[in-house]
C-alpha cells in the first residue's frame, strides 16, 4: 500500500465511470494536457483517481498514450461524518465562486442556490457548470473523496416545499442563519449532547440583506431552526464558510 506521505504527494482526478474499462482509465484530452504538459508527468509515472463518489485508485500512466492503469483501490478518510447540505442565497457578482470552492474544501455534501426576495442575481445556465467546476478541482486540491453536488439555483420558497418534513429513520438538524433575533449560537447547538447525531445538516444562509422576515417564518415551519452566527453582521459570502468552518470543527472533533 502507498504510504502517506507519498500520496500526499500525488496528484489527483476527478474521472467519470464512462472512462473506465478493464482496470484502464482512457484520460481525456484536458487531463492529458494537464497530467504531461503541466505536470510533466511521463510513463510509469503515478497519480490517483477519484470517482467523485467515494472511490479513488492508485494510478499509473501508461505507455499507451491517453491511458492509464490502475493499480489499486485506495482508502482515503477525508470526508466529514455528517453529510452537510448548505442552501445558499445567491450572492452577488462571483461571490459564488469563492463560496463554492471554500464550502468544498471544508467538507460540504450539497450546494444548493436560492433565490430569495432580496436576491439579486439571475445566473445563467454557464454558471451552474462553472461552479460545478469549480468545486470538482477543489475536491482534487482539497484531496476530498467525493465531489459535492450542486443543483440549479430554485426559489426558497420551492425549496423548502420540496424539502420539509423527515423520512423514517433519517437524523436531520435544519439551521436557518439570522441576525439582529434572539437566537441560539450555531456552536452551541451544535455542541449540544444527543443519543443520535444527526446523519444530515442543512443550513441555511440569506443573502445581502438577510432573510425577510417572512422567509424565516417559512423556514422555521418547514423544521429549520434559527440560529446566530455571532455578534457581528457578516457578509454574504463570510456566513457560510463561519458556519461550516464551525460544523466541521465539531464533527472532526467528536470522530477522534
Amino acid at each position: 500500500m502507498i504510504g502517506f506521505i507519498r500520496m500526499a504527494q500525488l496528484q489527483r482526478l476527478v474521472i467519470s465511470s464512462a472512462q473506465c474499462h478493464d482496470q484502464t482509465i482512457a484520460l481525456t484530452q484536458e487531463q492529458q494536457h494537464y497530467l504531461g504538459r503541466v505536470l510533466r508527468l511521463r510513463r510509469g509515472d503515478q497519480f490517483i483517481a477519484m470517482d467523485g463518489a467515494g472511490q479513488s485508485w492508485l494510478c499509473q500512466i501508461q505507455a499507451t498514450e491517453g491511458r492509464a492503469t490502475m493499480l489499486e483501490p485506495l482508502e482515503v478518510a477525508t470526508e466529514l461524518p455528517v453529510a452537510v447540505t448548505l442552501v445558499l442565497a445567491l450572492p452577488k457578482g462571483s461571490g459564488l465562486d469563492d463560496i463554492v470552492r471554500q464550502a468544498t474544501e471544508l467538507g460540504v455534501a450539497h450546494l444548493v442556490p436560492v433565490i430569495s426576495d432580496r436576491t439579486l442575481a439571475n445566473p445563467s445556465g454557464q454558471k451552474l457548470e462553472r461552479w460545478r467546476r469549480i468545486a470538482q478541482e477543489a475536491a482534487e486540491q482539497s484531496e476530498r473523496q467525493t465531489v459535492p453536488t450542486l443543483e440549479p439555483p430554485v426559489s426558497l420558497k420551492t425549496y423548502l416545499a420540496d424539502n420539509a418534513g423527515v423520512s423514517e429513520g433519517e437524523t436531520i438538524a435544519r439551521y436557518i442563519c439570522v441576525t439582529r433575533q434572539s437566537a441560539p449560537h450555531l456552536l452551541d447547538q451544535l455542541l449540544q449532547v444527543q443519543p443520535h447525531p444527526p446523519k444530515q445538516i442543512q443550513v441555511a444562509i440569506g443573502p445581502e440583506g438577510g432573510w425577510t422576515e417572512l422567509e424565516v417564518e417559512q423556514a422555521i415551519a418547514a423544521g429549520y431552526q434559527p440560529v446566530s452566527l455571532g455578534c457581528r453582521i457578516l457578509r454574504a459570502i463570510t456566513a457560510p464558510i463561519v458556519a461550516l468552518s464551525l460544523i466541521a470543527a465539531v464533527y472532526e472533533n467528536r470522530q477522534q
